[in-house]
């Protein structure tokens, strides 16, 4: 059973009336007691432990601190996604209390004014910057957090010079602990299983959407993310600090944020390297001679391309964004981020006037459509998004999206054309002379291939929202002239016409899960060969769940080869946490938005007591998880209990097959996975784990793949094609051309030819095997929610009979 955890009202209370400014709770949470017990002292995975600070402290631990100061506002800002508070302390000199907002609307001016902001700061010398610092995105980093509220108690109570003249130039945003769930779990992932440091792009996690909330209402001039445990990168350099090696994103203005980031990495070198005496281990006080600073001393390995990380997205709102990773996890551990922090605090207050008018001209460049150190036509006039009547939900989304990334979008009041094509009144319009035009660009743009550009990426290379998610953004390299007004939400609503029975098409995440929504209430539905659902019911009984769904549906004709569905019971193999990554969650994350009953069971599970009462087995993560034995320590308790346990997997999966139930494998490993259980006798074939991206696919577009074309696109991490087919249904095969590979990076291997990507071309990366119940999908359909448009692939999967 989930248990709750979340932190103790009586705690919570006291901490939000003692702030001695007007505080702030977001969202309804419902308080109860924190077992402690529940919370971990540490990580298997870490090589040091320490006695560091438990979450159910940090709420006491601040309520005290606010008691002592009239500098300090705590808010909850949001909860995690198990229910923990999420805390944000700013800290500022006496003199701005009660000023937040006008400061707030003065940072706006940068994006709407440039230059009246410039003005401003001109004639006000005195003015402050925020900064803002967040604490341990990564649950197993504790040090983050202790530093974090070291810093805290530091600033909210000591009146030292040092300490005033660093408040009377910024103002200190702290989110004090990013990842609460990880912290009390000792997870490097929230409790949905995402990597927090992965989900700035999609933003699917209740604490993701916290920090974009926050990033957008200050707009902070530096931004410090602090993780753990990175030392030896070089000779005796100890930590790393951001900037990092090229590639640099094509979108980002990188020469303003590179005219500071270097010196201010450096200056956090120097606060760390003048109290190394006060360090107590051999490593800090004997062998650190500097910190690891990418951009200084390396030339690719660590890069800031992928708008994922936490820096990076911050960097397209203007701030000198840097990550920052300590050596080791223990008090030194604690001492060397609590002097990072301070090195950039410090140089902020020397250099705030030079930074902001760096910060102030990115915004400048994106309004006047001027980016001088970009490719001519490297940035459109304008992104148009079309919006497809019956099933405008995924546009809806992306637009939502946008909007909520302080992006300006507008919408047609009357019909236009544009690049020479006709568009209906009711279009959405993104032009891009607006200040925050590189973030805009990086969400819409098609991306780029990159292969050849570096040896290695850090992590995923593509992310074409309208490519991943399914909706349509045209680029137009003209001015657009239309009448247009400012959107600011989106709340679409479905709407039912007709006496049915009722089409739905087989077009969207909503559109699947409006289905198992009919299903759950005992509503018929069935599907037809191109994918497309029919219920037949009267409109009353359909009606509220379609208005929910925001699909506009009517009668029509159901097929004669229509098969009757049922709402099936879904198993996916959970992985708790297998060399730090929850490798199941993505797609488990899918499973759920379309709305399917899922249901994690573990490899131990599976071997002991089968799959009885599902009707699908999904296995989508890493094939480590059936290895009989594990040689980590961290891993051992996500496997199996003993070697012997892989034989009754089998035979308990084979048995379930036996009785007619449903096998789907996703991705790489699950196919590896699939070959040891002996489910698949294809030659499995797969690319080095470094690489990803959008790549073209051929689907034949019925059955698992309804809904798709043979012109199409698809996401592969870590890619994975299939030969030495016999007689199995072949769903889908990569591109048959050499430029079959899209975007992101995919290098050639000479040590390892193989593995290669002209190897792939044109070979199979869906197929069913002919004499039993199983699907092998080697494209990523649940990859960390970027994949929206892919997820259908799962549902098709599971209703093909």
């Amino acid at each position: 059973m989930k248990k709750k955890k979340v932190i103790s009202g009586l705690v919570a209370v006291s901490l939000l009336t003692s702030a001695p400014w007007t505080t702030a709770l977001a969202g309804p949470v419902k308080w109860e007691n924190v077992n402690v017990n529940e919370e971990k002292d540490g990580s298997l995975f870490n090589s040091e432990n320490y006695d560091f600070m438990k979450f159910s402290q940090i709420g006491q631990k601040l309520d005290e601190i606010s008691k002592q100061s009239n500098r300090v506002k705590v808010e909850v800002t949001g909860v995690s996604s198990q229910g923990y508070p999420l805390y944000v302390v700013t800290i500022a000199s006496p003199d701005s209390q009660g000023k937040f907002g006008k400061i707030q609307a003065l940072r706006k001016q940068m994006f709407k004014n440039p230059q009246k902001a410039q003005d401003w700061i001109e004639q006000n010398p005195d003015f402050k910057v925020p900064v803002m610092i967040n604490g341990s995105i990564h649950g197993t980093e504790f040090i983050g957090t202790d530093a974090v509220m070291q810093l805290i108690e530091r600033f909210a109570t000591q009146n030292d010079a040092e300490t005033k003249e660093i408040l009377d130039n910024n103002i200190l945003i702290f989110n004090v602990v990013q990842n609460p769930d990880g912290r009390v779990d000792a997870t490097r992932f929230n409790g949905e299983g995402i990597d927090l440091n992965r989900d700035f792009i999609t933003q699917s996690q209740p604490e993701t959407r916290q920090m974009v909330d926050l990033l957008t209402e200050w707009n902070p001039m530096v931004f410090l993310d602090t993780h753990g445990y990175v030392k030896n990168y070089g000779p005796n350099l100890q930590g790393l600090i951001e900037p990092c090696t090229p590639p640099h994103n094509p979108n980002y203005e990188y020469d303003l944020y590179e005219d500071w980031a270097l010196s201010q990495a450096e200056a956090m070198e120097a606060e760390i390297m003048g109290d190394q005496a006060n360090f107590k281990g051999s490593l800090y006080k004997d062998r650190m001679e500097g910190a690891y600073i990418p951009l200084r001393d390396d030339a690719a390995g660590w890069d800031d391309y992928p708008p994922i990380f936490t820096p990076m997205y911050a960097m397209y709102h203007g701030a000198y964004g840097s990550t920052l990773e300590a050596p080791t996890n223990d008090e030194d551990g604690v001492r060397w981020m609590y002097n990072a922090i301070m090195g950039a605090l410090k140089h902020s207050t020397e250099n705030k006037e030079e930074m902001i008018a760096n910060q102030i001209e990115v915004f400048k460049r994106g309004i006047n459509f001027d980016h001088p150190t970009h490719k001519e036509g490297h940035f459109p006039n304008a992104y148009i998004l079309p919006v497809d009547e019956k099933d405008p939900t995924v546009t809806e989304k992306a637009v939502n999206h946008l909007i909520r990334n302080d992006i300006e979008v507008v919408q047609a009041s009357k019909a236009f054309t544009a690049g020479g094509k006709p568009y209906a009144k009711g279009t959405y319009i993104v032009k891009m002379d607006q200040a925050k035009a590189g973030l805009a660009n990086t969400m819409l743009w098609d991306g780029e291939d990159i292969s050849n550009d570096t040896p290695a990426m850090y992590d995923i290379s593509a992310w074409s929202l309208p490519e991943l998610w399914g909706f349509e953004a045209n680029p137009v390299h003209e001015e657009v002239k239309v009448v247009a007004s400012k959107v600011n939400q989106v709340a679409g609503q479905g709407a039912v016409s007709g006496k049915g029975p009722f089409l739905i098409p087989n077009s969207s995440v909503k559109a699947v899960e409006l289905v198992n929504t009919l299903l759950k209430q005992g509503v018929p539905v069935k599907r037809d060969a191109e994918g497309n659902f029919y219920a037949e019911a009267a409109a009353n009984k359909v009606s509220a769940a379609v208005k929910a769904s925001g699909l506009q549906i009517g009668t029509a004709k159901v097929p004669a080869d229509a098969v009757k569905l049922s709402s099936l019971k879904v198993a996916i193999l959970k992985d708790g946490g297998m060399g730090k990554v929850q490798s199941h969650s993505g797609t488990k994350l899918a499973l759920k938005r379309l709305g399917f009953n899922v249901t994690e069971v573990t490899p131990v599970e599976v071997a002991t007591t089968g799959l009885f009462g599902f009707d699908v087995f999904v296995y989508s993560g890493t094939n480590g998880l059936i290895a009989p034995v594990q040689n980590s320590a961290g891993n051992k308790e996500f496997g199996f209990a003993n070697p012997g346990q892989l034989d009754t997997f089998k035979a308990n999966v084979n048995e379930f097959l036996n009785k007619g139930g449903k096998y789907i494998a996703v991705g790489a490993g699950a196919s590896l996975a699939t070959k040891t259980l002996g489910l698949t006798d294809n030659v499995i074939n797969t690319a080095g784990s470094n690489s990803n991206g959008i790549v073209k696919v051929s689907y034949e577009g019925e059955g698992i793949t309804a809904g798709y074309d043979q012109d199409d696109l698809g996401f592969v991490y870590r890619p994975v094609w299939y030969t030495g087919l016999t007689d199995d249904e072949v769903a889908a095969t990569l591109g048959d051309e050499k430029d079959f590979f899209v975007a992101g990076h995919w290098a050639d291997n000479s040590s390892s030819p193989q593995m290669n990507k002209q190897n792939a071309q044109g070979q199979a990366v869906i197929v069913k095997e002919q004499d039993k119940d199983v699907t092998l999908i080697g494209l990523e359909a649940g990859f960390r929610d970027h994949t929206d448009y892919l997820f259908r692939l799962l549902s098709n999967a599971i209703f093909t009979k």
